[in-house]
């Protein structure tokens, strides 16, 4: 069975990380951009890093140009722009893809695993993915779900303790 711990993806600084380095954490993946109407919704996204990863959760930031042409920056710019705007310190990586054909891995499997209303297309910049501590989707937000309206939702399964572990080294 895949898991979001199967894929990896560069980091805005340049080295690529192995999503596995996440496991048995609550994730919230969610495409993002910094010059869209919802753009706003850094300090959201931000303020629920802060309040949850003491408990096993984390945001992963994915700045994609796909909509409306509001993610014009190089990684540098993005990088400065979130740092000193929104004082994001929660994981950012490399611009992506989110539909067609240079798609990032990991998004064909969101996707897969959450449809939405677009039959599996993203349909605009901050829709999100809540990820359980088992590397499953638990559920796809739209643009419009705000981060504080998932409080909650990511309360909920970080409450479900992570999957116990077999040694494998008989």
């Amino acid at each position: 069975m895949t898991t979001v711990y199967d894929f990896s993806a560069q980091r805005i600084e340049g080295n690529e990380q192995s999503l596995a380095d996440f496991r048995d954490q609550v994730l919230l993946v969610v495409n993002t951009a910094s010059q869209c109407s919802q753009t706003p919704q850094y300090s959201g996204l931000q303020k629920l890093y802060k309040t949850y990863r003491k408990q096993g959760f984390s945001v992963l930031g994915f700045p994609c140009d796909q909509f409306g042409h509001q993610e014009p920056g190089d990684e540098n710019e993005i990088a400065n722009f979130c740092s000193t705007i929104y004082h994001v310190t929660f994981p950012m990586f490399a611009k992506i893809d989110v539909n067609g054909s240079k798609t990032l891995p990991l998004y064909n499997w969101l996707k897969r695993e959450a449809g939405g209303l677009l039959g599996g297309r993203i349909k605009w910049n901050f829709t999100k993915f809540l990820i359980g501590r088992d590397g499953q989707v638990i559920a796809r937000y739209a643009p419009a779900n705000t981060p504080e309206k998932l409080a909650g939702k990511i309360e909920a399964a970080l409450a479900v303790p992570a999957p116990s572990r077999r040694d494998s080294g008989d």
